[in-house]
């Protein structure tokens, strides 16, 4: 295929991807713009008055960037890993796999459409974050950045659960038992300065603290966490999960068995 086929074949399935997920937005973007709201109603008015500020910030202002990011981490996994599973249940990703389209441009397409639906959402919430907070960003090339590299990240790890997934109900395991615990734990909610120093390391083991903690130095300006490590952290995920995504599609595993 030459590159002008290339890129209409990878627009073709954005395209597809994103008016997927905007079809039906009441079950894919509006249950977080709802959930965050009820996060702020519950931990930023009733709580964040008890708890006072955080790194020198109200309580509320600082868990704004958390909420955000972890919008754009389920959604951008949940994007892939139930978009591709359903293309290999219906079998029609047999149909693009015997095309000329080269199997890079397929799984760039399906990781371009979870980063729209994780950007869509992490709009979304910011709109209801504006609701109880005025948020004066610091970095906006840092949130951009961040936003859409961590976005990238977890569609390709959407990606790979769907390719190992058998069923229906394995395609939530990962993000139920693994991904939101992780998320939790991630420092959305507080400070690592606040653990012991044993769980302060430990939690330096959890790929989305860096996230969410690059992330927040984009909208205040503080982090627990440097930035370069956490854009070479982020960065090094997401060059390992490509080679590995690639590699599976083009063995075929999880398809052409």
């Amino acid at each position: 295929m030459s590159p002008r086929e290339q890129l209409t074949a990878f627009l073709t399935i954005l395209i597809k991807e994103i008016l997927r997920f905007s079809r039906i937005w009441t079950q894919t973007i509006l249950p977080s713009a709802v959930t965050t709201g009820l996060y702020f109603l519950i931990f930023g008015d009733l709580i964040g008055d008890l708890i006072g500020e955080m790194d020198g910030y109200r309580y509320m202002d600082f868990i704004v960037p958390g909420l955000i990011m972890m919008g754009i981490i389920t959604n951008a996994y949940a994007n892939v890993v139930s978009s591709f599973f359903f293309a290999k249940f219906s079998h029609s990703i047999e149909e693009m796999l015997v095309s000329p389209m080269p199997d890079g441009v397929i799984l760039l397409g399906y990781v371009a459409g979870g980063i729209a639906r994780g950007a869509a959402v992490g709009i979304a919430v910011t709109g209801v974050a504006l609701l109880f907070t005025d948020l004066h960003v610091q970095q906006p090339l840092v949130v951009v950045s961040i936003a859409l590299l961590t976005a990238m990240l977890f569609s390709l790890a959407g990606f790979i659960n769907a390719v190992f997934a058998q069923s229906f109900d394995d395609i939530s395991i990962i993000p139920t038992f693994v991904l939101t615990p992780l998320t939790y734990l991630g420092g959305v909610f507080y400070s690592i300065s606040l653990l012991p120093p044993f769980w302060q390391k430990a939690s330096l083991l959890n790929p989305i603290l860096y996230m969410v903690n690059a992330f927040r130095y984009g909208v205040l300006g503080t982090s627990d966490i440097s930035l370069w490590v956490s854009y070479a952290i982020i960065c090094g995920f997401i060059v390992v999960l490509f080679a590995v995504s690639l590699h599976l599609l083009r063995r075929g595993v999880g398809i052409r068995s």
